[in-house]
């Protein structure tokens, strides 16, 4: 996929990946890039950093994404790529608070479903159309200290994989991002001594530039760390091994790693 005169969605598009992705699309050529936060007043400044448009949704709602999709239609044409970015992160095991579950499935799954029921009638009916779905090496992995955020990974792959094998046949296009440590609001605190850190820590901008070339090459997987290729590969080949590593890893850090919150 080329970015030059295409319509982009960005969700979570106010900070972080997000807010890198808006801006390298723009520099691309995109014709439009709509930005949609909850936080309204940076998705305002990023809109106005990359000539696009600001939307505040939450995406866990899903009134709020047909609003977004019906919004961006009128005022800027078809949408040609739709990316799931927003996601939360709660720390904890089993015993996190079932309100947390839920609240981190709505953003970090649900949020995707919605989207895909919004834009595909339309992108189908056009015969194509880009998902972009932003699921984390621990979609792919795991991550060590927060079952949520295992959980609700491994789901977004799932449903980027049915999504490809289901539409692609019908010419939609599906890509799923899954880096490691980006320097986020969601890293912050814990770059150096922890678990995050093992393949170093890359900046949001880097992963756009991974995006857009992932974008071009229209590849399921974008890995802005390649490492995380190969411990997939390891995961497959040998499921008990690549279990042992991980505890030894936990066991590495376990003094540095994030407490929840009582």
């Amino acid at each position: 996929m080329q970015l030059r005169d295409k319509v982009a969605v960005v969700t979570g598009g106010a900070h972080g990946i997000g807010a890198a992705l808006a801006h390298g699309f723009a520099t691309e050529g995109a014709r439009t890039v709509v930005i949609v936060d909850l936080d309204v007043a940076h998705a305002e400044a990023v809109a106005a950093a990359v000539g696009g448009i600001a939307l505040q949704a939450d995406v866990g709602v899903e009134a709020d994404i047909v609003r977004v999709v019906r919004e961006t239609e009128q005022r800027c044409g078809c949408i040609d790529l739709w990316c799931s970015n927003a996601g939360i992160l709660f720390i904890g095991g089993v015993e996190t608070p079932n309100a947390q579950w839920q609240k981190i499935w709505d953003v970090n799954v649900m949020a995707h479903v919605y989207a895909a029921r919004a834009v595909l009638p339309g992108m189908l009916a056009r015969g194509g159309g880009y998902l972009l779905h932003t699921a984390s090496a621990a979609g792919l992995l795991s991550q060590i200290g927060s079952a949520t955020y295992s959980v609700t990974k491994h789901a977004v792959l799932a449903l980027a994989e049915w999504l490809s094998i289901t539409h692609a046949d019908q010419g939609i296009k599906v890509s799923v991002l899954c880096p490691q440590a980006v320097r986020t609001n969601m890293l912050a605190g814990s770059e150096d001594g922890s678990v995050a850190g093992v393949d170093g820590v890359l900046e949001p901008a880097q992963v756009a530039q991974s995006v857009i070339a992932g974008l071009a090459d229209e590849r399921f997987l974008i890995l802005p760390h390649p490492q995380v290729a190969e411990y997939f590969r390891r995961k497959a080949s040998d499921y008990d091994r690549w279990l042992g590593g991980m505890r030894r890893l936990q066991r590495r850090f376990q003094d540095n790693l994030p407490r929840q919150e009582p």
